[in-house]
This record gives C-alpha cells, structure tokens and sequence, in this order.
C-alpha cells in the first residue's frame, strides 16, 4: 500500500453514454448536468478532504474543461505508478475516455518531487480494438507480485500477460459475470468485484461461475499468505462493496477506503474482519457511483514511484 495519491477533481462530470455499453453499474437519470456536477464535486472534496486529515497524501489536479472527459475522476483507467519509478498508460473501451490521458499530470507529478524513469505505453492496441483499462482492468497483489484479472471487452488477455511481463507479475485470469435482465454478462472492471489488502482479500465468488476458475483463484490468494479471504454477495457487489482499497498514512497507519453504500451493505462479521487489519474509511460518493458506475477505488490512482 502507499501514502500517496492522485485524484482527478472533477469539472464536467456526468453520465458517459460510451462507457455504459458495457458498465451496468450506471444509472441514468433526469437531473440536470450541472446539478450532477455540483454535487459530484462535493462529493470529490469531501473524500480528499477525509483523506488528508488522516496523514494521507492526495495530490489532487483539476481535469480541464476541454476535451470533455465526464469520467476523468477516475483516472487508475489509464495510469499506474511502480516502485521502479516506471509509469503505464493504457488502451481504454471508449473514445471519449482517451483524451483522459494527460502528459501535463505526470509533468505536475515530477514538479511534486515523484520520479518518473519510463513511461511503457500499452496505448497502441486501441487502433487492433483491444483495451486493458489499468488498475481497474487488473487488481494488483504488489507485494506477492500476484496480477488479479477478470477477462472482458475492457481487459484484452494477452495484453494483460503483456503487462505482467513488462513489470513482473504472475498472471491470475479468470472470468466474472453479473446477473443482469436475466442474462449473465461479464463484469466491466475486476476491480468492482475484488480487493486485495496485505493480509486479506475480499471476492465476490458468486460472479464466477466456472468452478475451477473460483477454485484457482482461491487457491492463488490463499498460496499469496492471505490470512483471510472474504466472500461477498453479487448483491453487495453492485454496491460496491469490492470496489475497496487499502492506502496508508505517513506515518504507515493502514486504512480502507471504500464507499458509505459499500460499507452500508456489508455485514457486522465482514467490518470486523476487516477491522482488525485496518480503519475503514468510509466516504459517501453516491452521486458518482450512480452517474460513473465506479466507486471509491475507482477514484484513485495510487502513486508507488520513489520521491526525492
């Protein structure tokens, strides 16, 4: 886990008509753009401000009014950071979600004192129609260099090998369905139905449904020295609940950010368990869970490059 942080400070936030193809966590309304702005904004500060004051550190840069970009809060789509000062930039599904991918941040980034040695460049494979969307595509175990990912149109299997090549990680792929209008279709982002903590994860087995698949993954979490693995239900996932992230203070105190429809939606036993590992922090973004159809760990991009 790290104590640093980026986060994108929304400015035209909405719902995106090209991500919903295929995010059915989002949900159309009739309110006003700019009401959906204003309080996905409030939303946003409150979060980074909950986050500061527990010694964490949120570098938090303001998108820009041009290009749209009404998803550019969640900005771990197309960046990650390494503890080698290396930077990743990824092919994402939608058009309109490119323009997201701003060389003026990793600029600002090193203004902050954050080395950047390299940027790999996944972004190429839009133009052969293939996508993986970052630490949305792939759950990261960095520490036991485990890559988590669930296969779908957003997460293309041999750039997902491509990348544990490039950065040394053994790959965990498998396939993750929701239940929706009586279908079962895949789940957009691996990242909505599990988080990997230091010594626990929390998976929502019921959205695999190849049997072996759900055994290896358990099997992979239990090999990494999890002491505990946590089962959610397909209905605590589309609350989010999956969509976690463990981050630090300064000072190394552990917490849980998750969402307050996250944290709603989870059980006494589960809080506890997760208790005893660290403090949950829980933020209310309902506006942009609604409209975004991602959540709190969506919202961050976790910076790992050494700082001078």
């Amino acid at each position: 886990m790290t104590s640093h942080l980026l986060m994108i400070e929304p400015v035209a936030f909405g719902f995106n008509e090209e991500t919903a193809a295929n995010n059915y966590f989002q949900q159309k309304d009739g309110q006003p753009a700019a009401t959906i702005q204003q309080k996905a904004y409030k939303e946003f500060c409150n979060m980074v401000e909950l986050l500061r004051s527990k010694e964490i550190d949120v570098v938090a840069i303001a998108d820009t009014q041009s290009p749209y970009t009404p998803d550019s809060i969640f900005p771990n789509n197309w960046v990650s950071f390494h503890e080698d000062g290396r930077v990743a930039l990824y092919p994402m599904f939608a058009v309109n979600r490119r323009a997201e991918r701003r060389m003026d941040i990793l600029e600002q980034l090193q203004e902050y004192g954050f080395t950047i040695a390299e940027i790999i460049d996944f972004t190429a494979a839009e133009q052969q129609g293939r996508y993986l969307e970052g630490t949305g595509s792939m759950v990261l175990d960095r520490d036991a260099r485990i890559a988590y990912a669930a296969l779908s149109e957003r997460t293309d299997s041999v750039l997902f090998h491509d990348f544990c090549a490039e950065f040394d990680y053994q790959p965990c792929a498998f396939h993750a369905l929701q239940s929706v209008e009586g279908g079962r279709l895949p789940i957009y982002h691996t990242n909505v139905m599990m988080c990997v903590a230091d010594r626990y994860a929390v998976v929502c087995f019921d959205s695999i449904d190849d049997n072996n698949e759900r055994s290896l993954l358990r099997e992979m979490l239990e090999k990494s020295g999890k002491e505990q693995i946590i089962s959610l239900t397909e209905v605590q996932m589309h609350h989010f609940a999956g969509n976690m992230l463990q981050v630090k203070s300064i000072d190394g105190n552990p917490y849980l950010v998750l969402s307050q429809s996250a944290y709603n939606i989870l059980t006494d036993d589960q809080k506890n368990i997760m208790g005893k590992y660290n403090e949950l922090l829980p933020v209310d973004i309902a506006t942009i869970e609604q409209y975004g159809g991602g959540s709190a760990r969506c919202m961050i991009a976790e910076i790992y490059n050494p700082k001078h």
